[in-house]
């Protein structure tokens, strides 16, 4: 057996459990935040007949991507109903505003 093989064992669990969360950057940039904008925007939800599935790869949504890309939108100040907006938008490329102070 290869040790690529055992590294993709051990990302990939026999026991049907989720993957762990992707890690957040120690502080956002702007590129973590535009990452995070084509995160959300290509990861969004679609109604499928068994429930609503990540649009880009059909796991269940939210997808790992998805709620990383929320997680550091959120982090760069973004409330949620704006998350939302640019979800709706579609925009992959689309700009998110500049941090709040504080945020």
């Amino acid at each position: 057996m290869s040790s690529s093989a055992r590294v993709v064992r051990s990302l990939a669990p026999s026991d049907g459990h989720v993957l762990r969360e992707i890690p957040l950057p120690p502080y956002v940039t702007g590129e973590d935040a535009q990452f995070a904008v084509r995160a959300v925007v290509v990861h969004a939800p679609r109604r499928w007949s068994g429930g609503t599935i990540c649009r880009n790869d059909a796991s269940p949504h939210p997808c790992r991507l998805h709620r990383w890309g929320r997680r550091v939108l959120a982090l760069r100040g973004l409330p949620p109903a704006e998350i939302d907006a640019l979800i709706e938008r579609g925009d992959p490329a689309a700009e998110p505003r500049p941090p709040r102070p504080g945020a």
